[in-house]
Formats: C-alpha cells, structure tokens, sequence
C-alpha cells in the first residue's frame, strides 16, 4: 500500500497510510520520549517524499492533531508560506516533543519570522513557547551572533537552567554549549557554568555519543574542531 500513495493522496487516503504504518514497537520507542504514534519515522520521511510539498494538504494533517499526521505535515509544507501569527499558534499546539521539535527546526528557522518570533517567544511565560525562542537563539548563537548579547544569554542560563522545566532546560543547555563551543572567548565561563549547576550531568548517554553535560560536549565538539 505504502508505494501506491498518489501524491494527489486526500487526508483520508493519507490518515489510513499512516493507520497501516502503525507499528507497536515504533510506538513503544516514541512514548519513551514522550511521541505519541507508532510510526516509523524512515516510512515517515518516505511517505513525505512521495506526497512532495503540498501546503493545503499539510494544513489539513496539522488540523487532525494527529501525531503522526502533523509530523508529515510539518514535512510536506511550504515553510515560508505561513505568517507570523500562524507560526505562534502552531508552537502552542505541537504537543508532542518530536512535533515541537520539527516545527522549529524545519519550519520556523527558515521563516521570514524567525527573528520575530525568537524575540516574543523567549520573553513568553509559557516555557515550552520559551523553549522554541531559545531554540531559534541558539541558531542565531550558532550562525548569526552579531547582535546577540552573549554574556546576558549566559547571565540568564546561570539564574535559571537549574530549575527551568525539563525542555526548557534542554533548550537552555544546548545554547549554553553552543555559546562554548563556537565563542572560544566565553568558553571557560560556559564550562564554569556547565559545572556549578550539573544540569544532564548524570544523563544516561549511549556508547559512542556525546554526552549533554555542557563541559563534556563542549570539551568534545573542540576537540573534534581542533582535529579536524
């Protein structure tokens, strides 16, 4: 069934492809973290490849709040197409950690608005909105620094990573090492900060990856700089 998706396919046409790519074991895996569908996220992608880009039709998916349905969506969009409040309401409406993270990451980064968004979204008191602002800040912390205050960013780390909400945490820390990895000038003080607030210090970490503790990831993405 999967290799006879039209790419003219309707929402109910793809809402019962995504029912067949159903699988217990995907689903167990993805409530691990949080995703609730059990869809492979390889079929996923083929699946998308097949639609081709399509805005009504992504429009429609994201409409079912659906998981699954609104990570394909995410995937076959036009993400310069959509305006700026339309982008605010969708972070409020991704759910899931895996939708949430699509979103900014494939869609939101490369809008006209993000900068916009960054801006309101990191002074917004909810924290997984503010997640995405910090998300979008650590791109800018990454690519385009100039005029981003730095040490401020890191003034705010240190008074609140320790008791932020988990993915506001997350956000937070990965800005954190991005700072000490890309600005070797605050490197030494993201590391201190890194190692006074232990925030991931203890997160289980798979053989042959990188551990999110900001010391050690900083401590490794420079050396792998450095050898390169």
């Amino acid at each position: 069934m999967a290799a006879e998706t039209p790419a003219d396919a309707t929402v109910a046409e793809v809402m019962a492809e995504l029912a067949a790519l159903e699988d217990p074991r995907a689903r167990a895996v993805n409530e691990k973290h949080g995703d609730d569908h059990g869809v492979n996220l390889g079929k996923l992608r083929a699946l998308a490849k097949r639609l081709r880009t399509r805005q009504e039709l992504a429009g429609r998916l994201w409409e079912t709040e659906d998981t699954a349905a609104m990570l394909l969506a995410v995937l076959i969009c036009r993400p310069k197409a959509f305006e700026r409040d339309a982008l605010d309401a969708m972070v409020r409406e991704a759910r899931a950690p895996k939708v949430h993270d699509w979103l900014v990451n494939y869609v939101v980064k490369k809008s006209p608005h993000a900068e916009e968004l960054r801006l309101a979204w990191t002074a917004d008191p909810e924290p997984v909105v503010e997640s995405a602002g910090w998300a979008l800040t650590t791109e800018r912390v990454g690519k385009k620094p100039d005029d981003v205050d730095l040490p401020g960013l890191l003034d705010v780390i240190e008074a609140r990573m320790k008791d932020a909400p988990d993915r506001l945490q997350w956000a937070m820390n990965h800005c954190l090492a991005r700072i000490g990895i890309d600005h070797p000038g605050l490197r030494a003080r993201a590391v201190g900060i890194g190692e006074r607030l232990e925030v991931l210090k203890d997160y289980p970490t798979s053989p042959g990856c990188t551990s999110p503790f900001a010391p050690v990831w900083i401590a490794e993405m420079v050396r792998r700089q450095d050898a390169a």
